[in-house]
């Protein structure tokens, strides 16, 4: 509602406070006052364009003006995000460190703290030097090294001279701990790995009974104490129990005696699983005669049980594992007894073997016994002993182990001639002669060191 001179005033204050638009309309005002005809129309178009450039001035200065107050805040909060990044930078650090440390943080300020003022040793821990809460006491390591010292024990090792002290200790420590201490006193060196040839695992079998490894172990298990000899080992595959017999050497008939105790004791299993000695299969090249079956197979086709020779001794590792065992710890029973002659061994083994099984033998996958029991027609004494073919001569003699026997038939006499016969020898030294599951008298002529002349029956009899 303002007019002439208070609009003119007005607008320019306007422009002082920063108001251009109520500046503009009370320009307008004056205007229209002077199109009136009021007293300011001397003013002017030409000032009212000085206005209008002075208020568009005065904006130009107050946009620069907030402008540059823009600025200056962006900056002060760079300045601040940078300063909060350093911050957060080297809390990140110490919180990695600590947990690359497996520390704490408190753990790595402390460290950090000791690094700044004792230089690099401040990392090493205060703990380096002083004795470990959980060492091992002088006692305990007297008393590994006092039974290790004494002559019966001097070669035992780490888990045996455990098992021997912990029956006597309570609370004893650790087998790794006993390992230490002889590693530590040059009593124990441990087995370097060697390069092996990589061979498949073969699954148990299901049942007791099953298949049986058997196998022959020469040693000097009496320690000079006695004779070497060997012992042979029978294990099942299934459920892993021995059975052992100490004998001389690995020949057919200590085979035979030994199987034939396994069979009395546990019955027919369905397979041996055996090396190829020459008790179990004929290994000379080029044999002619025979029906390439040894003393010991003939004798298991008759008890229907399958001999199966292995190519390898990793196909037989279980009997071989079993081997070594025996080595360390029968050895060492016996040693601790003064055992020292073949029978006070086979004597002692059934209560160790007891013992050995109870604490070595598994659980078969199927709780069934595959052990056959004997037939009716099975007379263990006639399958257990060696057989050979012989022909009877036109004189009814005939030759076997050096000595000529001469045949007593009676009236059948002329159906032996030139006849086969199966000569029965036992490990007592005698000898029978069968003809179609007949007896045969024979009577030892005399023993002869090569070949003889055929002669009538004539002349035998003068």
């Amino acid at each position: 509602e303002l007019r002439g001179p208070a609009a003119y005033f007005y607008g320019l204050r306007f422009l002082q406070i920063g108001r251009p638009t109520a500046a503009d309309e009370a320009f307008r005002v004056v205007l229209e006052t002077a199109a009136e005809g009021t007293s300011l129309r001397r003013l002017g178009q030409s000032e009212i364009d000085k206005m209008k450039q002075l208020n568009s001035t005065h904006i130009d200065d107050v946009s620069k003006l907030q402008n540059e107050l823009q600025t200056s805040q962006n900056s002060i909060n760079d300045l601040k995000d940078r300063h909060k990044a350093e911050v957060d930078a080297i809390e990140m650090k110490l919180n990695k460190a600590a947990n690359l440390l497996g520390i704490s943080l408190r753990q790595a300020i402390r460290i950090k703290q000791r690094i700044v003022k004792e230089g690099p040793k401040g990392v090493i821990s205060k703990k380096v030097g002083s004795p470990s809460n959980n060492r091992i006491s002088k006692e305990k390591k007297h008393l590994v090294l006092s039974f290790l010292n004494q002559e019966d024990h001097r070669d035992f090792g780490p888990l045996l001279v455990h098992e021997y002290l912990a029956k006597e200790h309570t609370n004893f420590m650790s087998i790794s701990s006993v390992r230490s201490i002889m590693i530590e006193h040059g009593l124990w060196t441990s087995r370097k790995m060697k390069t092996k040839k990589a061979y498949r695992l073969r699954q148990r079998k299901a049942q007791q009974g099953e298949l049986i490894q058997l196998d022959g172990s020469e040693h000097d298990w009496f320690e000079g104490r006695g004779p070497r000899c060997t012992l042979l080992v029978y294990i099942d595959d299934a459920t892993n129990d021995t059975f052992a017999k100490f004998v001389k050497s690995e020949n057919t008939w200590d085979y035979l005696n030994t199987t034939r105790e396994y069979i009395e004791k546990y019955g027919r299993p369905y397979a041996f699983y055996s090396d190829k000695h020459s008790v179990f299969r004929v290994n000379r090249e080029g044999a002619l005669k025979g029906d390439g079956k040894t003393q010991y197979g003939r004798t298991m086709e008759e008890m229907g049980i399958q001999t199966i020779c292995a190519n390898s001794p990793q196909a037989k590792g279980r009997v071989e594992r079993r081997n070594r065992d025996l080595q360390n710890r029968l050895v060492k029973a016996m040693r601790l007894i003064k055992i020292g002659t073949l029978e006070e061994g086979n004597a002692f083994l059934p209560k160790f073997l007891e013992e050995f099984n109870r604490k070595f033998k598994k659980q078969a996958k199927n709780p069934i016994n595959a052990h056959r029991p004997l037939l009716d027609t099975q007379d263990l004494d006639r399958i257990f002993c060696l057989k050979h073919t012989r022909r009877i001569s036109q004189n009814l003699t005939l030759q076997y182990g050096g000595t000529l026997y001469q045949i007593y038939a009676g009236k059948l006499e002329y159906t032996l001639r030139n006849a086969e016969i199966t000569v029965f020898e036992y490990e007592d030294g005698r000898v029978l002669f069968e003809r179609n599951g007949k007896e045969l008298k024979a009577i030892p002529y005399k023993e002869v060191s090569a070949p003889t002349e055929e002669v009538s029956s004539k002349e035998l009899l003068t």
